[in-house]
């Protein structure tokens, strides 16, 4: 048997076993157009068609392919992903790429692609923030325009599929999203237009902080409407995509294309729009866009990091529109909803972790969403690795940067300075035995907030406030808990706080 054989047989049982691991839709979209070039001192070269599946295959994939490959056989050291050097034949230019462009992508590289992947966020060929037709040519050698992407309806089977959608990450579904109170709302809305056969709000308007969920329910509904109505069109970009298009379409004066593009799809998801506040020009189109779309009742949908009211840098006119519908937030995650949203990747990862090393994750990691499974991937990967089991000891050491950067992000008595100043107290008003109102529900969100944003226990915090009991620690927190949920002024002005603390 030749060496070439013996490697493809050895894909095939690695490939078979990932198969089983992450699911087919994940395997289609990113596995299965791999191929095995060579094995060379040791290493095993293995080819993707582009170089943004390289990089999403590298960041969650490769670590994986190589411990099942070693275990196949034990001479492999190591896995290099590499991109297929480029083809100019007839065939190739007319040949699908390898997964559907509405398919899997994850958050920070959503809108890269074979089309645009100069425009890929955070690549070496980035475009240029500011708006000017002149900065986009220099990005561009091509003297006269492609023809702008079109949207082409499919039946969701991994066909190829050419449109300026950004891929979609086939582990954002509403299935994998844990639901909990700080965005049971969100959640709720995102259904419910996913769900709609008529347009029930419009737009629907998503915001959070970082790393909490938004892109996961963008997603999701996206992937809802493809699989219940796979005729209707639906763009799903980020702001600074659709940017990105306005730019060439006024460099190649190609405007009318763009206009139709954009303006005849049934569903248009735009993702952080905050990232055209100050663009002017982006903006405006963007206005009458989404005014188009809502007069022939066209399903709009919206995400960003802070309220409309809120967005700095965005005409008025367009902050007004953006709150006409429905304006769901996503709040901080509470600690069993953290705790749920672990236990929930460790099941999709089908890998057993202590329970007590869930809680101290749980407990420690309170920032975002994204941090907190990131901590939960390097744990199973060294685990995995170094065929060692996974417990509360090395689940710290592994750890032990992250946790460090936690621990000194705040501390109990900058919380207190900073509600002080906020609710316009003296700071000795926090350990002072006053009990008016407006002391002591300014003293109760700071105990939360010391709760939420440090690792100190409750005698710890309640030592902090006048040396109070820990029960008035839960008390409080509790408290705040209610108020959040019933009172959305308090809501924000708690949410306000937590922000500026982290930053």
């Amino acid at each position: 048997m030749s060496v070439q054989a013996s490697l493809d047989q050895q894909w095939a049982r690695v490939s078979g076993r990932l198969k089983d691991e992450v699911g087919e839709t994940a395997y289609r979209s990113w596995l299965k157009p791999l191929t095995v070039e060579d094995f060379i001192g040791g290493q095993v070269r293995i080819v993707v068609p582009t170089r943004f599946m390289r990089d999403w295959i590298r960041t969650h994939y490769a670590d994986r392919i190589r411990a099942l490959w070693t275990g196949e056989n034990p001479g492999v050291q190591s896995v290099e992903i590499v991109v297929a050097p480029p083809r100019t034949d007839a065939a190739a230019l007319g040949s699908p790429t390898g997964g559907s462009r509405l398919n899997a992508a994850p958050r920070g590289a959503a809108n890269a692609s074979v089309d645009f992947g100069s425009a890929a966020e955070g690549g070496a060929d980035r475009f240029p923030s500011h708006e000017a037709p002149g900065a986009a040519a220099a990005y561009s050698g091509a003297p006269e325009a492609p023809p702008l992407p079109v949207f082409i309806g499919g039946n969701g089977l991994g066909e190829e599929r050419d449109d300026v959608s950004a891929l979609l990450d086939p582990r954002f579904t509403f299935e994998n999203f844990v639901v909990g109170k700080p965005n049971e709302l969100a959640f709720a809305a995102a259904r419910r237009v996913a769900d709609a056969n008529a347009v029930t709000f419009n737009p629907l308007f998503l915001y959070g902080g970082v790393g909490l969920g938004k892109t996961h329910l963008m997603h999701a509904i996206a992937w809802h409407i493809r699989k219940k109505d796979p005729a209707r069109r639906v763009i799903y970009l980020s702001a600074e995509k659709f940017m990105y298009q306005f730019i060439r379409a006024l460099r190649y004066k190609d405007t009318m294309a763009f206009k139709e593009q954009f303006r005849s799809v049934d569903v248009l998801m735009i993702d952080d729009v905050q990232f055209i506040s100050g663009k002017d020009s982006t903006q405006e189109e963007f206005f009458h866009t989404f005014n188009a779309l809502v007069d022939q009742n066209r399903q709009v949908i919206i995400s960003a990091d802070k309220s409309p009211s809120d967005l700095e840098g965005m005409e008025e006119r367009l902050r007004s529109r953006l709150g006409w519908g429905l304006v769901a937030d996503i709040h901080p995650t509470t600690y069993e909803l953290r705790l749920g949203i672990l236990q929930s990747k460790g099941e999709q990862m089908r890998v057993q972790i202590p329970l007590k090393v869930l809680e101290f994750l749980a407990h420690k990691i309170t920032s975002n969403v994204r941090e907190l499974e990131g901590a939960l991937n390097r744990i199973v990967a060294h685990a995995e690795l170094v065929g060692r089991a996974i417990t509360l000891e090395s689940s710290q050491e592994v750890l032990h940067d992250l946790l460090r950067a936690s621990n000194r992000r705040v501390t109990i008595e900058e919380i207190q300075k900073k509600v002080a100043e906020h609710y316009n107290i003296r700071l000795a008003d926090m350990s002072s035995a006053r009990r008016a109102r407006a002391v002591a529900r300014p003293r109760q969100v700071a105990m939360y907030l010391s709760k939420q944003l440090t690792s100190r226990s409750l005698p710890e915090i309640g030592r902090k406030f006048g040396d109070r009991d820990h029960t008035t620690v839960m008390h409080a927190v509790r408290k705040v808990e209610e108020l959040c949920a019933t009172d959305p002024t308090f809501s924000e002005d708690v949410e306000l706080l937590r922000r500026m603390l982290e930053g």
